[in-house]
């Protein structure tokens, strides 16, 4: 029984400190993409914003494997305000180097990207903002888009606090 309650408090402080060594963190989520990511499929999240006067810098997480065979992302990013407005940007981002070799973080042959969306956003509508985002790829030379994406196994959305490097 002792060795059970030692273990339970092991672990409860070593997630503590996980948890309390990303104190940038305002929303920090992520959503499973089923085997390959269809282009009408959209991964939306919900977020209230703590307040309306400080500014925040938002990114979209992607994690993906050795299967995603190509060198750069085409998102399409909309955010909802509260109040009904919506702005919408195409993006494009680089995954992978001129080799080939993938971009991101990780020692397996899953990779995470940490991608800039917005810097110095102030929400300054209260209230519940929505971000949808869908993939927007086209192979080279072909009209039509890639119909089913393979290799992004999650999307993310994470806003973080502002931090000065003084």
């Amino acid at each position: 029984m002792l060795q059970n309650k030692t273990l339970l408090f092991l672990l409860l402080a070593v997630s503590s400190l996980v948890v309390s060594c990303d104190s940038n963190r305002v929303f920090d989520a992520y959503k499973a993409v089923p085997n390959k990511w269809h282009k009408d499929s959209v991964v939306s999240f919900k977020l209230t914003p703590p307040d309306s006067t400080n500014a925040y810098n938002l990114f979209v997480n992607l994690r993906n494997t050795n299967a995603y065979k190509y060198n750069n992302l085409f998102l399409i990013v909309e955010m909802v305000f509260p109040h009904g407005k919506t702005i919408k940007d195409t993006l494009e981002y680089r995954m992978a180097e001129p080799s080939g070799k993938l971009l991101g973080t990780g020692y397996t042959d899953v990779k995470e990207n940490k991608l800039w969306y917005k810097e110095g956003v102030v929400f300054a509508e209260s209230g519940e903002y929505t971000v949808n985002i869908q993939h927007a790829m086209r192979e080279h030379g072909k009209v039509n888009g890639v119909k089913e994406l393979e290799g992004v196994t999650d999307v993310g959305f994470r806003v973080e606090h502002i931090t000065s490097n003084n």
